[in-house]
């Protein structure tokens, strides 16, 4: 019998597996659905409610095999890959460890090839409100004038840090504080 951390057990493998956050989770489907779906996106609330995990639901769901759709199946290579962090299209860092220039800098230039597998390349920045200022004016640049096969998203869990420049060039979505009873029903 093989031992599997609890986080990881019940980890959303697709939007409908989220619980919590029917207002974001709606929102975002009905964006594929219609064909809308932003450049940009910053997810923030608190600790441990799923920005880091809707940011990559939404990056497999960017690059789906067969084009972008919000209904993929998360046995797909691609899909294994993202969820595992092993995707070349998908970069996920953390604005807490890789908060300098260079870093934003080297993101830069990595979003300007095409994607290699999937329709876009994404980049999730998780902790963004940790990134310096030159690093955040960095940034700014390239969501001012992104590539068209280039998607961004933001998770923070302090809103303020992050400048109204950024925030006003993405989608966003406050996450709220999950119910201990929809927790519970989850895992039930």
């Amino acid at each position: 019998m093989t031992y599997k951390v609890l986080s990881l057990k019940w980890r959303p493998q697709v939007f409908s597996d989220i619980v919590g956050q029917d207002h974001v989770t709606k929102t975002l489907v009905n964006a594929f659905k219609k064909d809308r779906v932003a450049q940009g996106y910053i997810f923030t609330g608190p600790r441990g409610v799923g920005k880091t995990t809707t940011a990559r639901i939404l990056s497999m769901a960017l690059n789906a095999e067969g084009g972008t759709r919000y209904d993929f199946d998360p046995n797909t290579t691609i899909a294994m890959e993202i969820s595992q962090g092993r995707a070349l299209d998908v970069l996920e860092i953390d604005g807490a460890s890789n908060r300098g220039i260079e870093e934003i800098r080297n993101l830069r230039e990595q979003i300007k090839f095409a994607p290699m597998v999937g329709q876009y390349k994404v980049i999730i920045i998780d902790e963004v409100h940790m990134l310096t200022n030159p690093a955040f004016n960095a940034l700014l640049r390239t969501l001012e004038e992104p590539p068209a096969h280039g998607k961004f998203i933001f998770c923070t869990t302090d809103i303020h840090k992050v400048p109204a420049t950024i925030i006003s060039r993405c989608q966003r979505f406050d996450f709220n504080r999950i119910a201990t009873d929809t927790i519970i029903s989850r895992i039930s």
